[in-house]
């Protein structure tokens, strides 16, 4: 028993200080807008003289959001060589520097008379959850049995929803979301950070990167001691030996190297769709829609935060159970299952929104497809994406892998985030339209070309692979399926 405990606890350390951080600082910024607004207008008015327009509050306004998905994707392409150099644990240790600066940053911002600092605070909580996000799904993965791979990789979105939801709940008016708190809610994120600097250290570095990157074969074995108590080591050892036996000789790669490289081909293709389809899907959207919704079904306005926490509730229910099941079910069945729901939903969700003011219970419908969408998202791509780099590329290829899924990640997160709003001005109640298309272009690529990876060693899952991408060379009118479907997502 005790090595699971230890496993666990692993998980816990990893998750809190880790993905958690990306769910929350997404949350935690919701609640002050207005009192950050307001207190950008009266630092310009003591600085100039002049109060600013209400389009120049806005742009600041669209600057200070959008420098955490900045801040993201520079931390995604520093993650990989990150984790390359200082390894997984002191990679995930590291980026709690981040996170400091940017609490001492936006905690000092009213202080200082400066909306700059928030600015700032926010590209280095961005950095944070870009870096934490690549790196601990890969340390996790690489530091849990065969059999469990999927579930302990899989509490990285666990953690993301739960960051999510402590967000909202810390950002009501009655905790840390009233106009004289709201520096103490931006620098709340400093708390998690220490945890893990306290908690992280004890624990072991992935066993995976010890042997096949470091070549230490003996803190390999005490750390695989360490996590996996006195059970029998030989047969995983032997897995990971034949992995090494593999990558001799071989470098980390960059990530350039796996675009020229015809053996990782459909790897590639499925991590790029996959991870692009997570933003463009429209679950982040729904979150948007999700006051005016509630408004309109007749919820005062005063108790719509309550009901918003609702919603992240639900992402959380639903990747905890998607951890209990994704290694009885495998990947695909999730994946596939998700997409198409979220397809259906988006279809019901239009309907409902353009007969909002005809029919008097339209606005229950549209909100019981918010949550239903949330649910149909939480359920697979949420978590599923984030392990298949893991299991898709080997030990050489990995960080790489997760420097391109991240990129996508948050390059996708400011696209949607800048695009959306023109989206519903033009399209109005259709403005599900590109998301639909997105799902659905995403559940055939998974239905069609998506090999199932559930309980398979890292070598097997490689092995498929290679017959898949040398079939491809030679059948090549069958290949150019996904390549319309790429475009389509990108």
């Amino acid at each position: 028993q005790l090595q699971s405990k230890i496993l666990i606890l692993t998980v816990c350390a990893a998750g809190i200080g880790g993905t958690f951080q990306y769910g929350y600082n997404i949350s935690i910024i919701n609640a002050p807008t207005l009192y950050i607004q307001t207190f950008m207008n009266e630092t310009w008015l003591d600085r100039t003289g002049a109060p600013l327009e209400s389009n120049v509050i806005l742009l600041l306004w669209s600057f200070t959001v959008s420098a955490y998905p900045l801040g993201g994707l520079t931390g995604a392409v520093v993650a990989g060589p990150m984790a390359i150099m200082l390894g997984r644990k002191m990679s995930l240790l590291l980026n709690n520097v981040f996170v400091i600066i940017a609490a001492v940053l936006s905690g000092f911002s009213r202080m200082a008379k400066s909306f700059e600092m928030i600015m700032i605070s926010r590209f280095f909580t961005g950095m944070n959850a870009g870096v934490s996000m690549n790196v601990q799904p890969m340390y996790l993965a690489e530091s849990a049995p065969k059999k469990l791979r999927g579930a302990v990789a899989l509490t990285s979105a666990s953690f993301t929803a739960l960051g999510l939801v402590l967000g909202q709940v810390v950002g009501l008016r009655e905790l840390l979301g009233g106009e004289e708190s709201w520096p103490f809610l931006l620098a709340s994120n400093v708390v998690p950070a220490l945890i893990q600097l306290t908690a992280l250290p004890w624990f072991p570095e992935s066993p995976r990167y010890l042997l096949i990157d470091r070549g230490d074969k003996e803190s390999c074995i005490s750390a695989l001691q360490k996590l996996r108590g006195n059970s029998d080591l030989s047969a995983e050892l032997e897995e990971m030996l034949a992995e090494q036996a593999a990558v001799r000789g071989q470098k980390a790669k960059n990530p350039w190297e796996l675009f020229q490289n015809p053996a990782l081909r459909w790897q590639l293709m499925s991590i790029v769709v996959l991870s692009s389809a997570m933003q463009l899907c429209g679950n982040d959207s729904m979150y948007f829609y999700a006051a005016y919704v509630f408004q309109e079904a007749g919820i005062p306005q005063d108790k719509i935060p309550y009901v918003v926490i609702g919603t992240g509730s639900c992402e959380l229910i639903t990747s905890v159970t998607c951890n209990l099941i994704i290694d009885y079910t495998g990947r695909r069945p999730l994946l596939l299952g998700g997409y198409i729901f979220m397809a259906g939903w988006a279809i019901v969700f239009m309907v409902a929104l353009s007969q909002q003011t005809q029919v008097s219970w339209m606005p229950y419908l549209s909100m019981a497809c918010i949550f239903a969408y949330i649910l149909s998202f939480g359920i697979g791509p949420a978590g599923v994406t984030g392990v298949l780099p893991t299991e898709v590329f080997d030990q050489m290829s990995r960080p790489a892998a997760y420097m391109i899924c991240g990129s996508l990640l948050w390059f996708n997160l400011f696209l949607v985030g800048t695009a959306f709003p023109f989206i519903v001005k033009s399209l109005a109640h259709f403005c599900y339209i590109p998301f639909l298309v997105v799902c659905i272009c995403t559940a055939l690529y998974v239905g069609f070309f998506l090999p199932e990876t559930k309980g398979k060693s890292f070598l097997e899952i490689s092995e498929e692979f290679k017959k898949r991408n040398f079939k491809a060379q030679t059948r090549g009118g069958f290949y150019k399926g996904p390549e319309e479907i790429k475009s389509t997502m990108l």
